[in-house]
């Protein structure tokens, strides 16, 4: 039976349920994130809808940013952002209605996140009835949950992922097996899974900037420039990705994060708040099904944005939290004087993860 895998991803989750449920929003910028507080807002967009996006504002740009190019597109004439406040209990109530609807026809669905969900379609028999069903659920999810999902199906999930991503929004585009090599080939390699903003850069310095041109390396170049990596992303340039499609899925990391009204660096105020963050995480890793971890970590970013994040490993799985408490003390303090703030600059954001989980 050969391998046919949907990626469902839903588009601009976030601020589409926002202009569902507002008719008032439909048609403008919208953004959905922390208050701008007419520009001295802290924190940052969780999801723009695709106008926002014309404006040069996307997930993760600070709030103040997305504040400024919203004024900047006012003086131009166009409409300013709205700023919509975060709901997640309303965000997961209807992720849990998509992924219900995808279930109706997929026997085996791994939930990848809140928006999105691998689909095994090995069973339809072939890339045209597996592209069938893929529309049918689409069409139910307009209907039922007036919202558009964009889909990719592909011969494994890295060529699907990759593939819902190529029209968006409400898109729907089918790669092949025969087809899956050609098609990665034009594209950036930042498209490959793993490659930042720092290997392309070292890419490009290299003139090596699609994925075409770095399939001319040997698996030998590939590891001896890279390591490991090197050795899976050469597998992956060529459209070679053997992940299961698991139906039961879960968090490889729980984290939380704060970004503080005010920068500080009084001691007491980040120990307290770490202290929060922590205690928050270590409820959601109870709250999920865990009792334990080996990998704690924390971040911090300072005022000029420069994020830096530390973590220790335990050799066993720690079920004590005062042990985890302990260690992210050990890990904040030498923020706080200079061995890891040489500058003594002021913290804006602060957060907390725990990995391998138990």
């Amino acid at each position: 039976m050969q391998r046919i895998i949907g990626h469902f991803d839903m588009d601009a989750f976030y601020a589409a349920i926002e202009e569902r449920d507002t008719p008032a929003f439909r048609g403008l910028p919208l953004a959905v994130g922390a208050d701008p507080a007419q520009g001295q807002g802290r924190g940052v967009v969780s999801t723009a809808n695709y106008k926002a996006r014309e404006y040069g504002i996307y997930s993760a740009t600070p709030i103040s940013t997305a504040w400024r190019l919203s004024e900047e597109a006012r003086r131009r004439g166009l409409p300013p952002v709205t700023f919509v406040s975060v709901d997640m209990r309303k965000y997961a109530r209807v992720s849990d209605a998509v992924m219900a609807i995808a279930r109706r026809a997929i026997p085996v669905l791994e939930q990848a996140s809140i928006d999105e969900a691998y689909g095994d379609l090995s069973s339809t028999g072939s890339f045209e009835a597996a592209a069938e069903m893929c529309r049918s659920i689409k069409a139910a999810i307009l209907a039922e949950e007036r919202l558009t999902a964009s889909v990719g199906i592909g011969p494994n999930k890295l060529i699907a992922k990759i593939a819902s991503g190529k029209h968006k929004p409400d898109g729907f585009t089918v790669v092949t097996e025969a087809e899956a090599e050609a098609f990665l080939e034009p594209l950036s390699v930042r498209a490959i899974p793993g490659i930042g903003p720092k290997t392309e850069a070292m890419l490009a310095a290299q003139q090596i900037r699609l994925v075409a041109e770095l399939k001319q390396l040997s698996p030998a170049d590939m590891e001896a420039r890279f390591g490991k990596r090197g050795l899976e992303w050469y597998a992956k340039i060529r459209a070679q990705d053997d992940s299961p499609v698991e139906e039961h899925w879960e968090p490889k990391s729980i984290s939380e994060q704060e970004t503080f009204h005010e920068d500080t660096l009084d001691s007491q105020v980040l120990v307290e708040r770490l202290s929060q963050l922590g205690d928050g995480v270590f409820a959601r890793l109870a709250q999920e099904g865990f009792d334990a971890c080996r990998t704690v970590a924390i971040t911090v970013r300072f005022a000029d944005f420069t994020t830096v994040t530390r973590a220790h490993t335990f050799p066993d799985p720690v079920q004590d939290v005062s042990i985890l408490r302990r260690e992210l003390l050990k890990l904040l303090l030498p923020f706080l004087d200079r061995r890891e703030n040489p500058r003594r600059q002021r913290i804006r954001l602060l957060g907390v993860r725990v990995e391998k989980l138990q």
